[in-house]
This record gives C-alpha cells, sequence and structure tokens, in this order.
C-alpha cells in the first residue's frame, strides 16, 4: 500500500500489536449506505459498529429531508429523492470536514476495474493517485450495489485497491458525489465515505485535534467508533471532547466544540456524571439529536423549531456559570461571582458584587451556588418551548427494532417543568439521555415498548 494509504490505516484503525485488524471487524465496517425497506427515508445498519458514520449521516438525512424538501410527506421517498437526499448529505459533511478551500476535497473510490461488483481480487496494487476517470452513476444491471463485501475481500486487500481524486470546488465535488451514488451504497461504501473526510479533512490536522493520537478512530477490538469520529462528522472537528471551548488541565489544553452544531449530541455518559455535553452540541441550529449510549448511536428527532430557538437569558447564564464550574459541581468558588457577572455583562462594581455575594451566601460558606444564582437574576424560567409536541426516534439495527423492521418510533414529548432533575417517573436510557437537555421531560410512545439506545 502506499504510504498515504499507511497513515489513513494507522489513524482509523491502529492495529493491535498481535498484527492485523480481526475479520469480523473489518466485515461490520463493509457495508454501504443501505435504505430501509419499511422506512425509505430511513439508513440501516447491518451489524454493530459503523453506527459512528451511519447515525451522524441519518441525522443530517433528516435535516436536509425536513428542512430542505418541499414536500410535506417527508416519511415517503422514490429512489430518485434518497439518492438527492444521501448526496447533499454527504456532501454537506464534507465541505464542513474541508479545512481550506486551496487543499479541494477528497473522494476515495474504486481504483478503475477493482470494484468488488466487476471484478475477482488480484494482488495489484492500485496506488492512491490525484486524478482518475469518472466512474458511471449508472452501473450496469449485473453490477448493482450489495449491502456487505464479497466474503473473500479482505482488510489488505480493500486498502490495496483504493483511489483517491481531488476536485477543487463545491460544484464540482456535490457533481463527484452525485456520480459515486452507487459506490457509496454499494460494498464498504460507508469506509470509502469515512476516508473521503479523513483526506479533506487532512490526516495532519486530525492529529492536531485528536487529544490522544494513540487512540484510533474505530477501536480496533471491539469495531466501535470513537469521540473525535463522531464529533469531525458533526462538527468537523475531531476534537476528542464534548464541552463547549478549550480547557486548560494540568498545562495542556484540551479542545472542545467551538461554535453551534446543525445537529445535536446528547449522551447517556453525561446521566451517570462521565461527562459534560456542552451548549454548541445540546442546543443545535435543528432539533435533531444523536443520542449516545455505551455502545451504539441512534437518532431523536422533531419538528418543532422552537426547541432550538435563539438561547434565552437564563440559558446563556447556565452556560457560561458552568463554564466556570468544569467539575460540573453545580457552584462556584465565590472568587469568580464577579468574573462570571462580567461574562454577562451584569453590573460588576465591587460594591454591588459583594452586596450580591452576602444575599446569594448568607451563610458564608464561599460558594455560590447554580440554582440561587440564576433565580437572582433570571427569575423568568420559561423556556418558550411547548408543553407538549411530537418526537421520533431511529435506530438502525434490525434487531433493536419491533419484529426487526427498521422504522421510526413516533411518540409524544411532555416537558412538564424547567427545573427537577431529580424527578424520575421512569427509567428508560432514552429518557435519562434526553434529560440531560430536559431535565423534567415525559416520553409517551406509539409503540408497546420504548426504543432501544443500543
Amino acid at each position: 500500500m502506499s504510504e498515504l494509504n499507511k497513515e489513513v490505516v494507522d489513524l482509523v484503525w491502529r492495529r493491535p500489536p498481535s498484527g492485523g485488524v480481526s475479520t469480523s471487524i473489518f466485515r461490520r465496517w463493509t457495508q454501504g449506505f443501505v435504505f430501509s425497506e419499511n422506512e425509505p427515508t430511513a439508513l440501516e445498519q447491518l451489524e454493530g459498529g459503523p453506527c459512528a458514520v451511519i447515525a451522524p449521516v441519518q441525522a443530517f438525512l433528516l435535516k436536509n429531508i425536513l428542512y430542505n424538501r418541499e414536500s410535506p410527506n417527508w416519511r415517503q421517498a422514490s429512489e430518485e429523492d434518497q439518492k438527492t437526499a444521501l448526496c447533499s448529505t454527504l456532501s454537506e459533511i464534507l465541505e464542513s470536514a474541508c479545512s481550506s478551500p486551496t487543499t479541494g476535497f477528497c473522494l476515495v473510490t474504486w481504483a478503475k476495474g477493482q470494484s468488488p461488483h466487476t471484478s475477482t481480487h488480484t494482488n495489484t496494487q492500485s496506488q492512491t493517485q490525484d486524478t482518475a476517470e469518472p466512474e458511471s452513476s449508472q452501473p450496469p444491471q449485473e453490477q448493482q450495489p450489495t449491502a456487505l463485501a464479497a466474503e473473500d475481500l479482505g482488510f489488505e486487500q480493500f486498502h490495496s485497491v483504493l483511489h483517491k481524486r481531488t476536485v477543487m470546488s463545491v460544484s464540482d465535488l456535490r457533481e463527484e458525489v452525485l456520480s459515486l451514488y452507487h459506490t457509496w451504497r454499494g460494498c464498504c461504501g460507508v469506509l470509502l465515505f469515512l476516508y473521503s473526510v479523513i483526506l479533506t479533512k487532512g490526516i495532519e490536522n486530525i492529529r492536531n485535534e485528536i487529544q490522544d493520537t494513540m487512540e484510533p478512530l474505530i477501536d480496533p477490538v471491539h469495531g466501535h467508533g470513537s469521540q473525535s469520529l463522531v464529533n469531525l462528522l458533526v462538527t468537523g472537528h475531531a476534537v476528542s471532547n464534548v464541552w463547549d471551548g478549550d480547557r486548560e488541565c494540568s498545562g495542556m489544553k484540551l479542545h472542545g466544540i467551538h461554535k453551534q452544531a446543525s445537529v445535536g449530541f446528547l449522551t447517556l455518559m453525561e446521566s451517570l456524571r462521565y461527562c459534560k455535553v456542552g451548549a454548541f452540541l445540546k442546543s443545535p441550529k435543528f432539533p435533531i439529536w444523536i443520542l449516545g449510549s455505551e455502545t451504539h448511536l441512534s437518532v431523536f428527532f422533531t419538528k418543532e423549531m422552537s426547541l432550538v430557538g435563539p438561547e434565552s437569558p437564563s440559558e446563556q447564564a447556565r452556560r457560561v456559570f458552568q463554564s466556570f464550574d468544569p467539575e460540573d459541581n453545580g457552584f462556584i468558588p465565590e472568587s469568580l461571582l464577579e468574573d462570571v457577572m462580567k461574562a454577562l455583562d451584569l453590573v460588576s462594581e465591587p460594591e454591588y458584587v459583594s452586596l450580591v455575594k452576602s444575599k446569594l451566601d448568607p451563610e458564608s460558606l464561599g460558594i455560590i451556588l447554580l440554582g440561587p444564582f440564576l433565580l437572582e437574576f433570571f427569575p423568568d424560567q420559561d423556556s418558550g418551548i411547548p408543553d407538549s409536541f411530537p418526537v421520533y426516534h431511529y435506530n438502525g439495527l434490525k434487531q433493536s427494532n419491533h419484529n426487526e423492521r427498521v422504522e421510526y418510533v413516533e411518540g409524544t414529548a411532555l416537558v412538564l417543568g424547567f427545573e427537577d432533575p431529580m424527578v424520575r417517573t421512569d427509567d428508560t436510557p432514552v429518557k435519562r439521555c434526553l434529560q440531560t437537555k430536559w431535565p423534567y421531560i415525559e416520553l409517551l410512545w406509539t409503540t408497546d415498548r420504548s426504543p432501544s439506545l443500543n
């Protein structure tokens, strides 16, 4: 393989000391972007692992279908609709990942004549190149895309027949992505797209953003995608953390999310207090959230745009206060109160700050609690969102769906109160995940069982 291929393999898989990547894990990643037979706008995940790519693509796909399409029936899609929606989504993610317009966009595909659908593989190595003859957008009938690779396509062989092409403009990118529709849908389409994103972003740029450069984007033992991989697809930046901005820890800068994302991210790990998702991911531009469990990613969404309206003063205050409370203790030392008030453009004259301190810390404990601070300066906690709204949940794994049919689960969300995170009326993982965003939310699903996070 070429040196570039070796760099990509090292970044994505970082082979374990025992040798190559396991055959079973690689095979789980060899699927294409396949639409569900039962839900024409939903992608199907055939086995565990590639949800780190499929779920973000599904989230952006839903954004484009719900908000960019004229048709009112967003759950219906012809094959032409599927082609348009998928290709515009893949192009959007590639555009987001591009670090500099001068470097162009990279598309990784099969070397000419080496597609699994067109020939048996040989040991001939086709090195990565910068130019290529365009592939036909309509393969012959006998070359229809398949969900998984042929059994004889192994890890080494796959990497020996890759081919890179570079396009320099957004219009050319969209045209090329469209022409490769059957490639994305066919064998290894998910990996080809992932490699395209990585080379478009730049290997060195990704290494500079990942906190632990020894951590691969895909775990070679379990096959799960890393948070850096999810963040790369969602935000265009392969940072390892989900908080807002950068943080200093023992003299080391830890990179976080730097601007509001188009689609959001919530995780069950926050309810277990393993991490804290920042406002840029919790409050995205569109009401679509990727939900993370310990091992899987699914998508929760609604058409209720008021959920992602402009940040209210109290929400801004909460975010700023918590930026001074990186440990998520729910309080700050009183010495930081003046800094918080300045950051929120509140009156911060020393005499007034002293008065506020005595009011918020009457027992002179030396700390300022978040709750009393918000009540003092932002007593109106009305978030402006409706009390109830229709919601949907997507899980791409067949076995995680009722009757193994990949379909959206419909429900109604009730937001009964703004500030009571201790209330628990049931304990489903989906609800616990959503409570990190809406502390007191009720979910009434139309199905007999709650949708699964796993």
